[in-house]
């Protein structure tokens, strides 16, 4: 089993009076996709958010490749290899595509300048796209491309994890499929990744594990292959036949017989 490259532990936090983490425990083995799933308000972005250091921590810790990042600023975790793509993707839409991922690469050429050209050319290589519209203001992006540009402003700084918050939000059926195939690609090369998704079944299938938060508090942490049907019908509040349907082909196993006929959803979401 791949060592933990990211570890959380009894995590609590909140705004004002109101608690919205409850001593939150979760690994992110090192080369894996970790997905974090549950119902509108569990507490999902909150936890990405504070795990990147843009909310602080009531209690509890953060560490990256074993160093304790609990009480760092966001650009040091940044440093330290943590990229964040955040929910809405934020890019600077007045700044050129690859304006965009100089200001990603910023880390890195501090670092060691050298490496830039290199990391760019890998990234317009994983986004053909990005390089066709290199020098277009990334307003003029479609939301596709936009979501393209944000994981590749992440990538540019060769991080060892990215948090990715909602990457199919407010996207087109079609366009999802597109950068679901990018982001299994981007898999495909071992880079560790931290995912928040409402899309149940685009998350599903590109996560190694899962991490099913009810009311800011984990209860289920495992892999997806043994996610069975009643467990992610209880949690997410989808049907029993809805959630088998979203299982299938991750080894889930059923603790109910199958039937004939199952109803098909071409896009499903727990909201």
């Amino acid at each position: 089993m791949s060592a933990a490259l990211l570890e959380v532990r009894g995590l609590r936090a909140g705004f004002g009076a109101q608690t919205i983490l409850h001593g939150v425990d979760l690994d992110v083995p090192e080369g894996k996709v970790v997905g974090i799933f549950g119902l509108n308000g569990a507490g999902k972005s909150v936890l990405l958010k504070v795990i990147a250091g843009v909310v602080p921590a009531w209690s509890g810790s953060v560490c990256l490749a074993g160093e304790d990042v609990t009480r760092t600023s966001p650009e040091r975790r940044v440093q330290r290899g943590m990229a964040h793509v955040p929910q809405g993707r934020q890019v600077f839409g007045s700044l050129t595509v690859e304006q965009n991922l100089r200001v990603g690469a910023y880390a890195l050429r501090r670092r060691d300048k050298s490496r830039y050209d290199e990391r760019l050319a890998q990234v317009y290589e994983t986004f053909p796209k990005l390089a066709e519209r290199r020098r277009q203001p990334a307003v003029t992006l479609s939301g596709g491309e936009q979501a393209m540009l944000a994981v590749g402003r992440a990538l540019i700084g060769d991080p060892k994890i990215v948090l990715i918050d909602e990457p199919s939000a407010g996207l087109a059926p079609s366009v999802v499929e597109d950068l679901l195939g990018v982001l299994l690609a981007v898999r495909s090369l071992g880079l560790t990744m931290l995912l928040v998704e409402q899309n149940i079944r685009f998350g599903l299938r590109l996560s190694d594990s899962a991490c099913l938060l009810q009311r800011g508090r984990v209860v289920y942490s495992g892999d997806t292959a043994s996610l069975d049907q009643e467990r992610l019908g209880t949690y997410l509040g989808v049907g029993r036949l809805l959630a088998d349907d979203l299982t299938k082909g991750l080894g889930a196993k059923s603790t109910q017989p199958r039937r004939a006929s199952r109803r098909k959803a071409a896009t499903v979401s727990s909201t």
